[in-house]
Parts: C-alpha cells; structure tokens; sequence
C-alpha cells in the first residue's frame, strides 16, 4: 500500500492554499502528493468549460506546485461523482486529507463549507482544512508550533499521535491543552468554591494529563511538550490555544469543539477519527510487545503502538 496525502481541489484560490500546505507536508513526510478534482455525473460536457475543464484545473495546481517546489512529487487525478464520496473513497488508505475550509460556490458567510463538513464527519483518515488565506513560501517548520486538543479524561490516541509525530517532524513545541470545568459538587454547595478546594480539582487534572502523555513522551523524547490545563469549556479553551500555532490536532470525537475551532480558523485544523493510523498500524505489524494493559491500549487506540 502507497504511502501518499491527497488533496482535493476545485478552481477557488482558497483549495491553491490547501494544495500549497498538502505539498509542504508531503516534502515535510517524503511522501508523494497526490491532486483530486471531483466532476460532478451531472454536470456539463467538459469540451465547453474550457479553460475550466477538470484535466485544466489539475494540471494547473499541479503545475504551479512543481514550480514552487521543485523537489516534489505530485500526481494529478480526475474523479467524477459525488465529491464527498468520491474523495472519502480515494483517500481511504491516504496519511492525511487536505482541503480547503470552503470550496468554490460556498456562502461567504458560511465558514465552513458543506464537503469539508461532511468529510471531517465520515472520513475514516485524517481530515486537514486549512483556511483559504494561509500558504507559506518555505518549508513547515519549527516556528509553525503545533497545539493538540486533549481530553486526558478520555484519551484519543490517534489524536495524540498524530500531534507527536507533526512535532517531531518540524522540530517544534507540541502545546497539549486540557480543558476542564468544576466537578458538579461544586455547584451543590450553597457557598462559592473555596480556593482551596478549586486548586486540588485543578492538580488532580494536571496529573491527570501528566499521566496521559507521559507514554507519548517515552516514545517522543526529542519532542518538547507544553502541558496545559486550563479550566474553560473546551471549544473556548481551543480556540484561544490555536491563535499561535501552525496546526492544530483535534479527535473527531470532540464534537462540537472541534466545529467551533473550524468556525474561527487562523490555521490548518487536523481532524482525527479515534483509531485512524494506530488500529492500521497494529493491523499490518501485530499487537506490540507484551501482554499488559499498555501493549492492549497501545492497538486500542489510547497509547502509543
């Protein structure tokens, strides 16, 4: 099975961006890219969209990527049927799915568009939006720091993992941040949390997520890793600890955080399904060394394979 990352495009400058950063990290990884236009059945003879026609649109992202990286490998690929399936599809074996937030014929007040959406609900890989201003003319790097939504509670090991490895590969700071919120005794009590009381909760999280990350941490010596717990509601706390990083990493299974974090984008977002790249790993290579619980969560998607 070919190691890639697939890209969707259309004719929008906002999916050139996301070609733009989809060929960065291929150079970051070594991995080939590959370039995805999907016609719909529907539409039009191609022979009268010239010089729209979907061939056009791919040779022309591919081209301008040759040129602004010279060293890469790109492969153009014209699909038809429906774009979100088509591209769930082809990206079924691929490292990662990169698209713009919105494609071309999206509602300007829509943040977001309808395929990306989709995609980033049903995909079984990870999904990358990247918003339509940000590309970059050099290489991913040490100053595009990378911040990962964490739930130390309920671990995404696929999540976590892919943050490390997007660390190591940039040679950057993986910012983990931890959102949490006064357990429900807080509210009972007829008299305001005492500060006392607010500071154990709040160590208890902190070595709640020091526990959690301390396995990626054996297997990730080389990454520097800023632990953050913060006591706000997820999608908030999120939000605030993205406004200085070149990518952020979110489990699928957050929810309406990671919605909220797409809303406001200032950079790339990468969508995690739970199991995504861990269950494959442990599918081709076996169940890692050992029979305790680490070795089981490790292929359960918790801990590092």
């Amino acid at each position: 099975m070919e190691r890639v990352i697939i890209t969707g495009v259309d004719r929008s400058a906002r999916s050139r961006a996301a070609a733009d950063w989809a060929a960065r990290e291929a150079l970051l990884r070594g991995l080939p890219l590959r370039v995805v236009h999907v016609s719909p059945p529907d539409g039009p003879d191609p022979a009268q969209q010239w010089p729209y026609r979907p061939e056009t649109v791919v040779d022309r992202v591919v081209a301008e990527l040759a040129d602004r990286h010279p060293t890469l490998t790109a492969q153009g690929v014209n699909l038809t049927g429906v774009p979100v399936s088509a591209l769930r599809t082809t990206a079924a074996d691929a490292e990662l799915l990169v698209l713009g937030l919105r494609g071309e014929g999206s509602h300007p007040r829509i943040p977001v568009g309808s395929t990306a959406t989709a995609l980033v609900r049903a995909c079984e890989r990870p999904v990358v939006l990247v918003p339509g201003a940000f590309a970059g003319d050099g290489p991913l790097g040490r100053s595009d720091g990378v911040t990962l939504a964490i739930d130390a509670r309920n671990l995404a090991g696929a999540a976590v993992g892919l943050a490390f490895e997007a660390a190591r590969l940039r040679r950057a700071r993986l910012h983990a941040v931890h959102s949490w919120t006064l357990p429900p005794q807080a509210a009972e009590r007829p008299f305001p949390v005492l500060e006392e009381d607010r500071a154990m909760w709040e160590d208890d999280e902190v070595q709640r997520l020091s526990d959690a990350l301390r396995p990626w941490r054996g297997k990730y010596p080389e990454v520097d890793v800023l632990e953050d717990v913060v006591l706000l509601a997820p999608e908030v706390a999120l939000v605030h600890a993205a406004g200085n990083s070149g990518l952020v990493v979110v489990g699928r299974r957050s929810g309406g955080a990671a919605l909220a974090l797409l809303r406001h984008a200032i950079c790339p977002v990468a969508v995690v399904p739970e199991q995504s790249a861990t269950v494959r790993r442990c599918d081709e290579e076996g169940r890692p060394g050992g029979s305790g619980p680490s070795a089981h969560a490790a292929c359960d998607g918790h801990g590092p394979p």
